[in-house]
């Protein structure tokens, strides 16, 4: 996964990326419109993945994760040493989830990386909830789109910081 794919989670459609790769990365920026300094969220297969992208991971993160993943909780954690700033926004955190969208499960368990994916739309416009929606507002701009019908949830997901002290930043 070099270029933008767009796939669907339980949440909405993301914009996916090789989260290791700083050229795939500009791609979703460049896609957006998306300012360089706001962060994107790996999606990972697996909880035991985290170990990849965040360091000194709190008991408290496998804690929420054994609870809530897979599904459409994001955790604000230290960025691992390989991240690269161009996922983080050129922060010292990262943020993660494990979706728990079937189409979403099998992509990256194929890809066998971290993807990331903020969602689908031009920076500032609504997150598309469906495969039309993502072909109305990318049409040929970025040509592969997984059709996984319509998002159960239709909202971003909550975003819990584990950067010191909990920090609810977003709910979902």
């Amino acid at each position: 996964m070099c270029s933008s794919d767009l796939f669907p989670t339980e949440t909405v459609y993301g914009l996916g990326a090789d989260a290791s790769s700083e050229q795939a990365i500009a791609r979703i920026y460049a896609l957006k419109g998306r300012p360089s300094n706001h962060p994107v969220i790996v999606h990972l297969a697996n909880a035991s993945d985290m170990s990849q992208w965040a360091r000194d991971i709190p008991s408290s993160a496998w804690a929420l994760a054994q609870a809530f993943w897979p599904g459409p909780l994001t955790l604000i954690l230290l960025r691992g040493p390989a991240v690269p700033l161009a996922v983080t926004g050129g922060q010292d955190s990262v943020g993660v989830r494990v979706p728990s969208h079937p189409v979403a499960r099998q992509l990256l368990a194929t890809f066998g990386g971290g993807i990331a994916a903020p969602s689908a739309n031009r920076y500032g416009r609504v997150s598309p909830t469906c495969a039309e929606h993502v072909r109305e507002e990318f049409g040929n701009d970025a040509p592969y789109i997984l059709d996984g019908g319509d998002c159960e949830v239709g909202l971003e997901s909550t975003i819990v910081s584990l950067v010191g002290p909990p920090v609810l930043l977003r709910p979902g």
